[in-house]
């Protein structure tokens, strides 16, 4: 699974640890298989644990709780995609420069 995702997950059950797998698929704009494939793997990987919900007041209901090695993996994945965004800006930057040199040359 992406690194883009799996941070996003972090970042969203950090902030909401009860959002269901539906409404997680729904704020992250992926289906609810993806969703449900990519829980699994950071539950797997003890990134986070599923606890059940006794009180819930639907039939069943769920918690995301991220573990202290969760933590760990959601720093190391926000530096990494910290500086791949970087790198990604220096291309486009360098891009636009050279695409506003060419209208440069060609207007004058």
């Amino acid at each position: 699974m992406s690194h883009d995702i799996n941070y996003r997950i972090l970042k969203l059950l950090a902030a909401q640890p009860n959002l269901s797998q539906r409404a997680l698929a729904g704020s992250l704009g992926i289906s609810l298989g993806r969703t449900n494939y990519a829980l699994s793997e950071l539950i797997e990987k003890g990134i986070i644990k599923m606890k059940r919900l006794e009180s819930a007041p639907q039939k069943i209901s769920y918690a995301y709780l991220i573990t202290p090695k969760g933590l760990e993996e959601k720093s190391k994945i926000a530096a990494h995609l910290l500086k791949q965004k970087q790198a990604e800006y220096e291309q486009i930057k360098g891009r636009i420069k050279e695409i506003t040199e060419e209208l440069e040359i060609s207007s004058a």
